[in-house]
């Protein structure tokens, strides 16, 4: 009985903060739910593992994070080649000969300024969904959770060069996209 009284306690005092982890990172909510359960459930089965040399919040963020990257390679796995290259938003930006159509423009207002902007946010968001979703899962886990990029090539299975060109053009898709929204130049 102690042992379910355990988990409905960590479920009570960290679901919300690990279902806010999972949701950010992954742009989904009935995967961040279910990345959120197996870490709970993976994190009972350790239980007996953990330590206390951080604090349980900690050691089950840690737990979610890999929870997160798995749900990652599996969809990466299960995904259709032919999807990512018929919604890849930067087709029409090249010419034949992969020459730009359009030189970018510089950006009128500063990243930091941009930051504190609701507007801004709101649209980066609604842009990054656009995305397919290889570039935005990379783009994410590299830029805003912030992994090292060995681990990012890891993570997709992917070389750095791979990495090089899905963040380069998920960054040119979402500076188009913004600019379509009013940001930039």
């Amino acid at each position: 009985m102690q042992q379910e009284e355990d988990i409905s306690a960590w479920v009570a005092a960290y679901s919300d903060d690990l279902y806010r982890f999972a949701r950010i990172r992954l742009q989904d909510d009935d995967a961040a739910q279910d990345v959120v359960q197996d870490a709970f459930f993976a994190a009972w089965k350790a239980k007996d593992g953990f330590k206390g040399n951080s604090s349980r919040k900690t050691w089950l963020i840690g737990i979610l994070k890999h929870k997160i990257i798995d749900h990652i390679r599996k969809q990466i796995r299960t995904r259709k080649l032919t999807d990512e290259l018929t919604q890849d938003p930067n087709s029409p930006w090249f010419n034949s000969d992969n020459s730009w159509q359009d030189a970018a423009r510089v950006w009128r207002d500063s990243p930091e300024h941009l930051c504190h902007d609701d507007n801004f946010r709101s649209s980066l968001q609604e842009c990054m969904q656009k995305l397919p979703l290889r570039q935005r899962q990379v783009f994410m886990l590299r830029e805003i959770v912030g992994e090292d990029a060995q681990v990012v090539c890891n993570t997709f299975d992917i070389t750095s060069t791979n990495l090089h060109v899905l963040m380069h053009r998920a960054r040119l898709s979402l500076r188009h996209c913004l600019e379509k929204h009013g940001f930039g130049a």
